[in-house]
């Protein structure tokens, strides 16, 4: 692996705004870091294209964020990771270390909930890959996985339906489902359901732990660079914000979560 430095940017996409979830717990919990967000608006969501077409998306992406000098590429989206980390491991192996937010949730779910009932809610490409019950069954901690595809809820997301009757009415309607019932825990799949957090914990009275994977991710980003020798100890750290497209729904949710004022800048994969 090429020689990094603790000074290079962390480099962080998704195919929307879902992936802003990781960046704010990244920053949250590592604020001296210059972060370099590319959100693939231009093809979102993700949920329902191809594994070939997202593993295109993600090596694109992947470019430019190496032509921006990142030490370490977060990729936090949950479609991209189960249809493309392997790959995007393979073709960067010898420049950065990529991270997935599928293997830490993976790891926290095996430690804390052995011999139990587990749900799980994604996309349609998420859910159909198989990818969470696979690594969670090599585990082998007796866990038992009821997984249930939402297709509805990033687009719902994404359009900024979420804290209303609208979105309540949708999110209930999939939480009622026959698989989910007797879970102890659900795993949001998604980076984009933190954003609906508060209503599926309404749903469920705290009956059931709610696991979204943006803290997990962020404290398995910050070991592997407290581990080698890369975190960043000077504040000042810059965060720049990439899109495939413009959109002002996409620039207000930056806006909110980072409570700053935001530069988009436009960079299409194909020109």
């Amino acid at each position: 692996m090429e020689k990094v430095t603790k000074d290079q940017p962390v480099g962080i996409f998704d195919s929307g705004i879902g992936g802003l979830t990781v960046a704010h717990a990244i920053k949250q919990m590592m604020p001296n870091e210059s972060l370099i967000y590319f959100g693939d608006t231009a093809h979102l969501p993700y949920g329902d294209k191809s594994e070939a077409a997202i593993q295109a998306y993600s090596i694109k992406i992947a470019d430019v964020l190496l032509k921006k000098n990142c030490k370490v590429i977060v990729i936090a989206c949950n479609s991209a990771s189960s249809a493309a980390y392997e790959l995007l491991k393979e073709y960067v192996q010898h420049r950065v270390k990529v991270i997935n937010v599928i293997d830490p949730m993976v790891k926290w779910v095996a430690t804390n909930f052995q011999g139990r009932t587990v749900g799980l809610i994604g996309t349609k490409r998420t859910i159909q890959s198989g990818i969470y019950s696979r690594k969670i069954e090599e585990e082998n901690r007796n866990i038992k996985l009821q997984p249930l595809p939402a297709p509805l809820l990033v687009p719902m997301i994404e359009e900024g339906f979420f804290n209303n009757k609208i979105s309540k009415d949708i999110i209930e309607e999939y939480l009622r489902d026959p698989s989910l019932q007797d879970i102890q825990a659900l795993i949001l799949g998604c980076t984009h359901y933190p954003l609906i957090k508060k209503e599926i914990k309404d749903f469920y009275q705290d009956r059931i732990a709610v696991l979204d994977s943006s803290e997990v991710v962020a404290k398995a980003l910050y070991e592997y660079l407290h581990d080698h020798g890369l975190l960043q100890e000077l504040p000042g750290g810059k965060d720049h914000f990439l899109v495939s497209d413009y959109t002002e729904s996409f620039e207000a949710s930056t806006k909110l979560f980072f409570q700053q004022s935001v530069h988009l800048e436009k960079h299409p994969l194909w020109s």
